[in-house]
């Protein structure tokens, strides 16, 4: 496939929750206070940005289609409490885009609401036709946050990424941004993403990547070690597809060995553990979810023997 396809246009628009989806998460699990402290959790494993060295938690937060609930109070308030139970989980990495809806707004409402908690790992991506128009969008996505500027940018779906690279090469250069990253997901442009990382001096790539979609494994995770880039998962339980099966069967006995109580903590656990995979971004409305989630990159790892018998016990069900 040749490089300049492009992704979709710019006019794609995600789904809303509903406020009954939403409000009933709220009555899913009782909420935080105000005067919370963000450390009352064990932290999570974490794992190093090849490109600096820096760690992060093996678990982010996603807001694809959770976090797009435009001005609904209740519902913003409902995701502000999945941002509290993250971070007080140890959390860092929260990941948004404008195609998401009004997901960037709700995120710079939850940390204006929780007093901006330190510790925040910012990820956003331009997804726009052309470069001129790039930068404009990327400082409207940072006002929408809140933030002074974002950790990592990415080209979402590699949409216009011929024009976008140089300007966030410059960005990064500059002091604008920290990380320079591109994105796919669903399994698609798996070639050109590859062509990219072997071309260019990125930090990032974000793809699908989980129990069942697999693709990944064959060129994408080696080449990213090999050149010394990070990993972000998106889909890891394919928009909640994979749980669904997968709830109608029960969970292993031998799960109990890598401390997993869950079928969201197993599928995490398989991702997580590879040995190229930086973190994981599941979104959740839950803050129950949030916990499981998070509780996903501690406790004892798969090794590769268990992570083939994960795969093909999922396999067969």
């Amino acid at each position: 496939m040749h490089l300049t396809t492009p992704e979709r246009p710019v006019t794609d628009t995600p789904p809303n929750p509903t406020r009954r989806t939403l409000l009933a998460a709220i009555a899913a699990a009782p909420l935080l206070g105000p005067s919370a402290g963000w450390a009352q959790q064990a932290r999570p494993v974490t794992r190093a940005i090849p490109s600096s060295g820096e760690a992060v938690p093996r678990v982010g937060l996603g807001s694809w289609i959770t976090f797009n609930v435009g001005n609904d109070r209740a519902a913003r308030d409902a995701c502000a409490e999945v941002m509290r139970t993250f971070f007080q989980a140890g959390g860092r990495l929260i990941d948004s885009s404008p195609m998401y809806g009004s997901s960037q707004d709700v995120i710079g409402y939850g940390l204006k609401k929780l007093g901006r908690p330190a510790g925040l790992f910012a990820a956003d991506k331009v997804w726009i036709s052309g470069g001129a128009e790039g930068r404009a969008q990327m400082e409207a996505s940072r006002r929408l946050w809140g933030v002074p500027r974002f950790d990592l940018m990415q080209v979402h779906n590699l949409l216009s990424w011929q024009a976008h690279l140089p300007t966030l090469f410059a960005m990064k250069a500059a002091g604008q941004l920290r990380y320079v990253g591109i994105t796919t997901s669903h399994g698609r442009r798996h070639g050109d993403m590859a062509a990219i990382m072997a071309s260019r001096p990125i930090d990032f790539v974000q793809l699908t990547y989980n129990l069942v979609d697999r693709e990944a494994e064959q060129r994408l995770l080696p080449l990213a070690r090999e050149r010394g880039i990070a990993v972000i998962v998106n889909r890891p339980f394919r928009q909640g597809a994979l749980l669904d099966r997968l709830a109608r069967h029960p969970l292993p006995p031998w799960a109990a060995e890598i401390d997993c109580t869950s079928w969201a903590q197993f599928a995490l656990k398989f991702i997580i553990s590879h040995p190229d995979v930086t973190c994981a971004i599941p979104a959740t409305t839950r803050v129950d979810h949030v916990r499981e989630n998070l509780g996903a990159a501690g406790g004892r790892m798969p090794d590769p023997a268990l992570r083939a018998r994960m795969a093909a016990y999922v396999a067969q069900l």
